[in-house]
């Protein structure tokens, strides 16, 4: 049965979206992040959840749960963005490495738009708009609006992210999600059977501050298993291993993103991006803690700071009025 419907979800305000054997729950009070997306028919928790994990642990680390919506992803040298006709200085939230953190939209309250169905799929909207009311003004005054908007069906869980700037400013461009894939997906399956492939062209040089040193190096061994779809995406270290895209292909068609191949219970998550995903960061939080981050990125880490050209970066900027979108989806498929 296909149902869009406002519920209480871990005592807060959440959707529910039903719709083709998945079951997914959104949480605009956080972010409009997507707390969990399951497939009932295949026993499948496709994004990192657990029964007994409150919402107060989940506002605590929400980059760690489920799918949030990053704007100012990642990482800017010592707070700083550099754009066409301002110098912004965030406060630095990663004291260890000297860096401002992943930006703040994921933590923001959203405002429903929409919930409803049409035909088979199930439909819900949110947007958050940043003005002088927010906090983190004072460090950044460009006013914008940002809506994430979900359709759910047969074929997955579609996402797709609009970023509008509402001021005079340039307003910079940079959006990932922080794409937390639970593993195992199949409930109670042995998550050391999973394997991840990533379309990657190019390594991005990181610093021991995890900043491109704006050097493209050829794949290693190590890049390889992403690109031939053997990499282990737990039980070892993946530390931040970021790369430009490039497209790829599935069961022989052409296919833009990753792939999660558990080939022992006969399934595959596929995550198709839109082609303003330029580049995608890997990291596991370990590979011990039952998930893993292919995250895809419109830019790369750090990108308004870089000597790079936008071409090659990522980096754009949206002028008064401008809209940017992007999009990618989620479907599980039987091998």
């Amino acid at each position: 049965m296909t149902k869009a419907e406002k519920i209480i979800f871990k005592e807060t305000s959440c959707v529910r979206l039903c719709a083709g054997g998945y079951e997914a729950i959104i949480c605009p009070p956080v972010g409009n992040q997507v707390l969990r997306l399951r497939n009932i028919l295949l026993n499948c928790e496709i994004f990192r959840y657990r029964d007994d994990v409150s919402i107060d642990a989940i506002k605590e680390a929400p980059a760690i749960w489920g799918l949030p919506t990053m704007y100012l992803p990642n990482r800017y040298d010592k707070g700083i963005i550099k754009t066409s006709d301002s110098v912004y200085h965030m406060p630095v939230n990663e004291p260890d490495f000297q860096n401002y953190l992943h930006g703040f939209v994921f933590k923001r309250p959203y405002e429903i738009n929409e919930i409803k169905t049409s035909g088979d799929t199930a439909i819900m909207s949110a947007s958050f708009t940043y003005n002088k009311e927010d906090e983190m003004y004072k460090y950044f005054d460009v006013d914008f609006k940002i809506t994430v908007a979900f359709e759910l069906s047969k074929n997955g869980l579609y996402q797709k992210i609009f970023l509008k700037n509402l001021s005079k400013k340039a307003l910079p461009v940079s959006i990932c999600t922080h794409t937390c894939i639970n593993a195992p997906l199949v409930d109670k399956a042995y998550e050391g059977a999973l394997r991840l492939s990533v379309p990657i062209g190019k390594r991005c040089e990181l610093s021991d501050r995890f900043l491109p040193t704006e050097r493209l190096l050829e794949l290693n061994d190590w890049d390889i298993e992403y690109k031939n779809g053997t990499k282990r995406p737990t039980g070892q270290v993946i530390e931040n291993d970021m790369y430009t895209a490039v497209p790829n292909t599935y069961d022989g068609k052409p296919f833009n993103g990753t792939v999660v191949y558990d080939d022992a219970n006969g399934i595959a998550l596929l995550n198709e991006v839109s082609e303003e995903f330029k580049f995608y960061n890997i990291w596991n939080d370990s590979g011990d803690k039952g998930y893993f981050c292919p995250e895809p990125m419109t830019a790369m880490i750090n990108a308004p700071n870089l000597t790079l050209d936008s071409e090659t970066s990522g980096y754009k900027e949206l002028l008064c009025g401008e809209e940017f979108c992007c999009s990618q989806r989620f479907k599980l498929v039987k091998r």
